[in-house]
């Protein structure tokens, strides 16, 4: 007879405890591994090299006079002590003010010297000379949409320095093409998040100059911390409306001057107008009702806030005329 497989009951399995999901997961790159070049700055071995400079002239009096034996022996140790100044010759470098020297030592990173004058480096190491000065470029005048949508033109001035030259060689590709693409991406993302113009108390990219100073600078360093470069200040430089749209948006801002002006000249006509009435009537002067009230109010405003000069009428008769 067939037999037939009965499944029997098993137990669940124990439960897992439950991951908590980080709500701010830490950026990965997106590809294959995402692997990195994970190295960072470290000083080199460097000796003084006014203490090299004697001892090559004592290799080379030594190889010469070996030589001039004429002994097989001394001719031998006389060719190996050439050598042996030849390539002390080699590993005496002059590394200027605001310069470092990377060193590779057949092909890995031996550390970067940083004294500078006259130094003596490790022997068959090959250097880089790399700037630690400070240096600043502007951006290409990009066009962008602000926040509302507004085609704008817009450049910047970055001023930044070599921090960590060890990432600056080995880290990317050219540092210093990597730091002007990622300035102008930064600039975009920055003067697209903000508006050009608005109220006084909005972020706007024509007003708050400061802040979006600040917001362009901690961006910039964010995207090129990699490739070991520290931001300075990163400041705009050019910021206009675009050409298509550059008349349109001139006389918006004519036209918000002009009710700006038109409030406050109005906010005064009134405050006069409340003042004579104030003063009429402490003093006594003359008791107007409430219709000769509102023609006066009428008349001081039209004075008061008039383009042109009033050229009023005089009233020789009675107030009621």
């Amino acid at each position: 007879m067939p037999v037939q497989l009965v499944p029997t009951h098993q137990d669940p399995p124990p439960s897992q405890p439950e991951l908590l999901e980080d709500p701010h997961p830490s950026p990965k790159p997106v590809g294959h591994q995402g692997i990195r070049v994970d190295v960072e700055e470290q000083p080199a071995w460097q000796g003084n090299g006014f203490i090299a400079v004697p001892l090559v002239l004592l290799l080379l009096v030594g190889a010469a006079s070996s030589i001039l034996t004429m002994n097989p022996a001394g001719i031998a140790a006389g060719l190996i002590a050439a050598l042996a100044a030849l390539v002390m010759m080699t590993s005496i470098v002059v590394v200027q003010p605001g310069q470092t020297a990377v060193l590779q030592f057949f092909g890995r990173y031996a550390g970067t010297v940083r004294r500078t004058g006259l130094v003596w480096i490790r022997p068959l190491a090959r250097r880089r000379a790399v700037s630690t000065r400070v240096r600043n470029f502007e951006t290409n005048t990009l066009k962008v949409n602000d926040r509302d949508g507004n085609p704008v033109e817009v450049a910047a001035i970055v001023v930044w320095q070599v921090a960590d030259t060890a990432k600056a060689v080995f880290a990317v590709e050219s540092y210093v093409h990597f730091i002007a693409t990622q300035a102008e991406a930064a600039l975009r993302h920055v003067a697209g998040v903000h508006p050009y113009d608005g109220l006084d108390t909005e972020l706007t990219l024509r007003g708050s100059t400061d802040e979006v100073a600040r917001q362009l600078s901690d961006e910039v360093a964010a995207r090129i911390v990699i490739a070991g470069v520290e931001i300075i200040e990163v400041r705009i430089s050019h910021l206009a409306y675009a050409p298509e749209i550059a008349h349109a948006m001139l006389q918006r801002q004519q036209a918000a001057a002009v009710v700006a002006a038109r409030t406050r000249i109005v906010e005064g006509a009134v405050g006069m107008v409340e003042l004579a009435l104030d003063r009429l009537s402490e003093r006594g002067i003359v008791d107007l009702d409430e219709e000769r009230k509102a023609a006066m109010v009428s008349n001081l405003l039209v004075v008061l806030c008039g383009d042109s000069r009033a050229t009023p009428v005089v009233n020789t008769g009675t107030l009621y005329q």
